[in-house]
């Protein structure tokens, strides 16, 4: 009577280390690498929006004293 539930028991048992214990990818997390990327563009382009008049100001001044 136990011969059943014990195939059962194996079945379930191979099935569980093939599916559920599946080895690590040690790619990294895709989905989150992109993200930082995105939002470091997003920075980046914030930061030239707001100074970058103010840097291209700054940046002729030391052409200038350099040049003449």
């Amino acid at each position: 009577m136990n011969k059943p539930l014990t195939n059962f028991a194996f079945v379930v048992h191979v099935w569980a280390t093939r599916t559920l214990k599946k080895p690590r990818d040690e790619r990294g997390d895709v989905p989150g690498w992109v993200m930082i990327t995105l939002m470091s563009a997003g920075i980046v382009t914030a930061l030239t929006a707001i100074a970058g008049p103010r840097l291209a100001t700054m940046l002729d001044a030391a052409l200038a004293s350099v040049g003449g």
